[in-house]
């Protein structure tokens, strides 16, 4: 076997799944017994492997904060003796997972990589076997110079707080669309090292920060929404995603609607605008409709993924529950995760 050891969770997903009378479904021990049956996992290159099954596995679509917290204490328990970690994921809520993972392993000096598949590994024609291999010799000959958290996934290497699923049905489902790929696979390893996060030096020891009962929510701008649809959102949480149209447009003209914007930030909600086009910048400065953002205290998330806006959000209120400190430390770039716009005078 290659010359390091590889923590492997299994999570769930589609990777792991087989055919039942209600479609695929996830089946516990099958993973295991094609990763010992298959001979590409044997061969003399790869790393050796350690196998986590999570239990109960998961569908994605029933990922938590709570599960993002437990996969991180699982890597956390498994730091020590492995030099890099593969979390087999599926494909819908991965993005989720990737983004909270790179704000809560805090002082993470090795590669953690998530990865999946559209279609089983058991079944004949499948994209699992090349994302798996490719992942697990990218940890193999590259994960000493690798300290980030990852998605690997149709022959792509993206940051993973900047990934988002773009496609159910292609093998191509996931990409980085305001962001450059970090290595391109082929024939071969093509990795962009000037974007990649490297070890550091007299790091901290790892550890995960417990995202506890944080309440944050998502509210998707819509043509004509009405002021009380938004306090539903806004009620009760401690800050919200506002995916906003263009480059952070909002309907600035409906005074009940940006009225119940000011009073939730008066009130200590922290709310952080982000577009909806999938490439793009929230710049609050460029249209009068965004400037009224800014004026009912909404703070611009810049390039950042709904996704990666509502984990980091998570993450800072686990942090501090000083709504200003949140407000201060969103738009500042943490892991990667957002480009802020250069000052202009």
């Amino acid at each position: 076997m290659g010359t390091r050891r590889v923590f492997v969770a299994y999570t769930g997903g589609t990777v792991g799944m087989q055919r039942t009378e209600r479609g695929y479904a996830p089946a516990p021990g099958q993973l295991a017994a094609l990763l010992r049956e298959l001979p590409q996992f044997q061969a003399p290159e790869m790393p050796a492997l350690t196998l986590h099954e999570f239990d109960p596995l998961l569908d994605s679509a029933n990922m938590t904060p709570g599960d993002w917290e437990r996969i991180g204490r699982v890597l956390l328990e498994h730091e020590a003796d492995h030099d890099g970690f593969l979390i087999l994921h599926g494909t819908d809520t991965m993005a989720y997972t990737a983004s909270a993972l790179s704000f809560a392993l805090e002082g993470l000096q090795k590669p953690v990589i998530l990865t999946g598949s559209q279609i089983p590994l058991c079944e004949t024609r499948s994209d699992a076997l090349e994302n798996l291999v490719t992942s697990l010799l990218l940890i193999e000959r590259y994960g000493h110079r690798l300290a980030e958290v990852c998605i690997c996934f149709g022959g792509r290497l993206l940051r993973g707080n900047r990934a988002t699923k773009i496609d159910s049905e292609g093998f191509d489902a996931i990409d980085s669309p305001n962001h450059p790929w970090l290595g391109t696979i082929g024939i071969d390893f093509e990795l962009e090292w000037p974007l990649l996060r490297a070890p550091m030096e007299d790091a901290p020891p790892l550890r995960v920060r417990p995202l506890g009962e944080v309440s944050i929510g998502a509210c998707r701008l819509y043509p004509g929404m009405r002021a009380e649809a938004l306090a539903a959102f806004l009620g009760g949480v401690q800050g919200c995603v506002l995916e906003c149209y263009g480059a952070g447009n909002a309907p600035h003209r409906n005074e009940a609607f940006m009225e119940t914007l000011r009073a939730a930030c008066t009130a200590g909600t922290v709310v952080v605008a982000v577009p909806q086009p999938l490439r793009g910048s929230a710049d609050l400065a460029l249209y009068a409709t965004g400037r009224a953002l800014v004026d009912a205290g909404v703070v611009s998330g810049f390039d950042m993924t709904p996704e990666a806006a509502l984990t980091k959000l998570t993450y800072l209120f686990a942090c501090t529950d000083d709504p200003t400190e949140v407000r201060r430390l969103v738009q500042e770039d943490l892991r990667g995760e957002l480009t802020r716009p250069a000052l202009t005078s």
